[in-house]
């Protein structure tokens, strides 16, 4: 570690300090191939929207035995006309086995269809003894006004985001950092967006839980970030904006991979203890999510602080070229 003295006081900064400025082509590189597999991911595999969100129909059958889901699959689908999802689970009351089967309708499952589609399984798979246990229809407004809750939601925190930094940060840049950090947010929610499309993962409930725990653990590391820079700019009253982000990024590095290695590696934990155990439902949590937090590490070394860095650049030329 060296020394650097300074008017007021001394600053203990590191031995070697990372040039992250420099790297806005790097940070441009990533934005661009996020957005390049998204609207890939898009076109090729689409955004499949779970029933929460569209609308549809969800029933569960208790069952005995070993059932194929696929077979049931193809069962469901000759009736309905639309694709279908089916997962495997057990009850948590009973401990017995159970079908759960949903799919997208605008007119909802009738009594007459609903009966159809139980005789039909009923006679496919005798030997499973499968009994109705539940069916609920959701209707699409329903979605759609879900859907639209968790987008005014979202809105609502960055707002509220923007406000916090500005205010707290109002020395150092206020409203423009704020602005910064939730362009980092953008990204890794677009990340999570992107793994959850590109893994055909249906667009459900998962992805706003996903949404929201990124958020708090992106925007918890920016602000820490935003707090060191305001600390090194009260002990380094002679350095430069870019001189300060790369010492605070760099003080900040180890603490945020810590953190990364241990959040992360505990959802890759889940993730391979889901994948062992067959509970493939909790894969469009823990796979985005995963993706979503080592994004978030990124963003909040690079994004934000760095696009702050540019954007305060830019604002110190226009006002020098308008003396």
């Amino acid at each position: 570690m060296s020394k650097k003295n300074t008017q007021q006081e001394t600053v203990t900064t590191p031995s070697k300090v990372y040039n992250f400025c420099s790297k806005k082509k790097l940070i441009l590189g990533v934005v661009v191939a996020v957005l390049v597999v998204f609207i890939a991911g898009a076109i090729i595999r689409g955004i499949h929207l779970a029933i929460e969100f569209k609308g549809g129909t969800l029933i569960t059958y208790t069952y005995q035995g070993d059932i194929n889901t696929n077979d049931v699959g193809s069962t469901v689908k000759d009736i309905v006309g639309s694709s279908v999802n089916v997962r495997t689970g057990e009850n948590l009351d009973s401990g017995g086995k159970q079908l759960t089967i949903s799919f997208t309708s605008d007119q909802g499952l009738t009594a007459d269809r609903q009966t159809e589609l139980t005789n039909a399984l009923k006679e496919k798979f005798a030997v499973n003894s499968l009994e109705i246990y539940d069916s609920n229809d959701v209707s699409p407004s329903s979605g759609r006004e879900f859907l639209l809750k968790c987008f005014i939601a979202v809105l609502f925190a960055a707002f509220i985001v923007i406000i916090y930094i500005a205010i707290r940060f109002k020395n150092i840049g206020g409203w423009s950092a704020g602005v910064c950090s939730i362009f980092a947010l953008c990204l890794d929610v677009l990340v999570a967006f992107t793994t959850t499309i590109v893994c055909g993962f249906s667009v459900d409930s998962n992805i706003v839980a996903v949404i929201l725990t990124i958020l708090g653990y992106s925007i918890n590391n920016t602000i820490v970030i935003y707090d060191r820079i305001r600390e090194n700019r009260h002990l380094m009253p002679k350095a430069s904006l870019n001189e300060l982000i790369n010492v605070s990024c760099t003080q900040s590095l180890t603490r945020s991979i810590r953190t990364s290695v241990t959040t992360i590696g505990t959802m890759a934990i889940i993730t391979i203890v889901v994948l062992v155990t067959g509970y493939d439902s909790l894969l469009s949590f823990s796979v985005p999510l995963m993706m979503g937090l080592i994004s978030g590490t990124f963003s909040s070394l690079f994004v934000a602080p760095v696009t702050w860095s540019w954007w305060k650049s830019k604002q110190d030329k226009k006002a020098k070229s308008s003396k």
